[in-house]
């Protein structure tokens, strides 16, 4: 009988057992607690795995999979499965140079991410960062603007501009639109009818930015989406209108940014990303106008659950077959 490949799990499996009983019965696993990339290397270089269970919040420890840490790996490794929708930590074309595929969780997170992003809208437009803070620390309203032109909006009416809809952009458009909110959107290519919901395909973006009461980025991170919003666009955008960020950080100029929100240009915004994180830009963080969560829209049990199983699935789909489930789109053919 053959003996099983062998297999790197990254991280704690917290929900998924049964899906790691199931990776265990066919491969060869052994379980790296991250300290240090140099830690995690040693351990691969002893084990010579054929695939590696990547978590997403590794990138204060190991770090991310970059060319220089793909280089080091022993040639064994075919295989990444990286546990999240976003992949910008894993150096997908440096991957295929050195014969490893990516895989990464779409779809698995659409609700928890559209969830979050409802929220930071609501958290945003009513102006409730300020009398949080204020009630928190035992002050009640103190934080509270009571002026005129200093009261939260209801979300009733306004417009939301969706810049990505895929998946997670499309469950967003249905909480909006559970909140009596119209929906619009810019993609690279119009969806079709089926699938656009009573939503408005708009053509440019500088369009979407001058008619939305509300922008809500949900696009990927990578060399032409960095810095997609910065002061050319922030400018573009309605007065008073509210920005929202739960796809990556450095999707925004955090800079700009601050100084949109400081001149009034902004009314607000609503992010669970940061440029730098777990840094954030103190301009944000001295702000009554911004809403913040440490990146944690995806952090729920179902949905923790989900991404687990699915990247454990992705490992024995390609110890059986040779091939990964859900590899990302570079990898796909």
């Amino acid at each position: 009988m053959a003996a099983k490949q062998a297999v790197v799990v990254l991280g704690e499996i917290k929900f998924a057992q049964s899906a790691l009983k199931k990776l265990e019965s066919v491969a060869s696993v052994t379980k790296h607690i991250p300290s240090t990339k140099e830690a995690f290397l040693e351990t691969c270089a002893s084990v010579k795995p054929i695939a590696i269970y990547r978590p997403l919040d590794t990138s204060q420890t190991v770090g991310r999979f970059d060319s220089s840490l793909l280089d080091s790996l022993p040639s064994s490794v075919k295989y990444v499965a990286h546990n999240g929708a976003g992949y910008d930590q894993v150096d997908v074309e440096h991957a295929r140079t050195r014969g490893i595929t990516v895989s990464n969780t779409p779809g698995v997170v659409n609700e928890a991410t559209a969830d979050t992003a409802m929220w930071l809208i609501l958290g945003a437009l009513r102006k409730f960062a300020a009398p949080a803070r204020s009630c928190a620390a035992g002050k009640w309203r103190e934080g509270l603007d009571v002026s005129a032109d200093g009261m939260g909006r209801d979300p009733q009416g306004k417009v939301v501009g969706i810049v990505g809809m895929g998946g997670i952009g499309r469950v967003l458009a249905r909480r909006a639109a559970a909140f009596d909110m119209r929906v619009q959107y810019h993609n690279r290519r119009q969806l079709p009818a089926d699938q656009e919901a009573g939503t408005a395909y708009v053509d440019s973006l500088d369009k979407l930015l001058a008619t939305s009461d509300v922008i809500s980025l949900n696009l990927p991170l990578n060399k032409h989406t960095r810095h997609y919003i910065s002061h050319d666009q922030l400018a573009k955008m309605k007065d008073g209108a509210v920005l929202i960020n739960t796809a990556r950080g450095p999707v925004v100029d955090e800079a700009a940014l601050v100084q949109a929100l400081e001149s009034g240009k902004l009314a607000g915004a609503g992010l669970d990303v940061f440029e730098e994180e777990p840094k954030i830009h103190q301009g944000l963080l001295n702000s009554d106008k911004v809403i913040m969560l440490p990146h944690i829209g995806t952090v729920s049990q179902e949905t923790q659950r989900a991404l687990e199983e699915l990247t454990l699935e992705n490992i024995v789909v390609a110890i059986q077959t040779g091939k990964l489930k859900t590899p990302v789109p570079e990898h796909a053919h």
